[in-house]
Parts: structure tokens; C-alpha cells; sequence
């Protein structure tokens, strides 16, 4: 049983379809829009992203001083610090070279297969086999890294 609030998933849901909307309304859900900036052709998306990076980076810093602890689930709001690692400079740059490709990042994608580029499902299933395939290397890894310390 989940202990989170149970306005959790509705609210999920809405937020998901409100990003989608403005990705669809900003143009970010259309691949040769993307692509032409990804080319410095047209730099309307910088505008769109600088507006999100803004929105978020003001709730990050206002959200803990006024409310303390996330609403619906009762967290405490705290930094979750990653290392930077081989790993993030790997994952970066397959993720930076797909959506060069492709023309757009998994989110957008979802939100350009909603205003009916069917053609998307190309990527999206790129995105797929990527992740399937990342998964089954990390486990492997692990594995392999569990079996060494094992056998110490």
C-alpha cells in the first residue's frame, strides 16, 4: 500500500498533460522545429527553455521556504546530489546524439505522438531499445561487480 496522498496520481497525470500541452503550444513537439534550433536557424526554443528553467528554478528556491515539506507526500524538500561520473558524460552524450537524429527528446516525443506525428514512434522506439539496452548493461555490471566482491 502506498503511503503517498491519494490526490498523488491524478495530480501526476494533470501535470503530465499540462507539459505536454506546452510542449505541443511551444513548438517543442515538432521535430524540424527542434532541429532547426539544434542548427542556431531559429532560436524561438531558447526563449521556451530559459521560461522553464526560470519557473523551476523560482519553485526550487521558494517552495521549502514556504511550505516546508512537499504537500502531497510529506518529504522533507532536500538536494539529491549525483556524482558525475563516466556514466552521466556517456549517458549525456547518446542522449545529445539521439535527440540530434531524431529531433527531439523523450518527453517532447511523447507530446509530438499526441498531436498525431505517427512517424515519431520510429524514435520512441529508439528511446525503448536504449533504455532495455542500458538496463540489461547496468545489471550485467552489477553483477559482474557482485560476483568480484564475492569471491573476496
Amino acid at each position: 500500500m502506498s503511503d503517498r496522498h491519494p490526490a498523488f496520481m491524478p495530480l501526476v497525470l494533470v501535470g503530465g498533460l499540462i507539459f505536454g500541452f506546452g510542449l505541443a503550444y511551444s513548438q517543442m513537439a515538432r521535430p524540424e522545429v527542434v532541429l532547426d534550433f539544434l542548427q542556431f536557424e531559429d532560436f524561438g526554443l531558447v526563449f521556451v527553455m530559459f521560461g522553464g528553467a526560470a519557473v523551476t528554478g523560482l519553485t526550487f528556491f521558494v517552495a521549502p521556504r514556504l511550505l516546508g515539506r512537499a504537500p502531497l507526500t510529506g518529504d522533507s524538500f532536500e538536494r539529491r546530489l549525483k556524482s558525475f561520473d563516466r556514466n552521466v558524460l556517456i549517458g549525456g552524450a547518446i542522449f545529445g546524439v539521439g535527440w540530434g537524429l531524431s529531433g527531439i527528446c523523450p518527453g517532447a516525443a511523447y507530446a509530438s505522438l499526441g498531436i498525431g506525428n505517427i512517424t515519431i514512434l520510429w524514435a520512441l522506439a529508439g528511446m525503448f531499445l536504449g533504455a532495455y539496452a542500458q538496463g540489461y548493461w547496468r545489471s550485467r555490471s552489477q553483477a559482474r561487480d557482485t560476483a568480484a566482491t564475492g569471491a573476496d
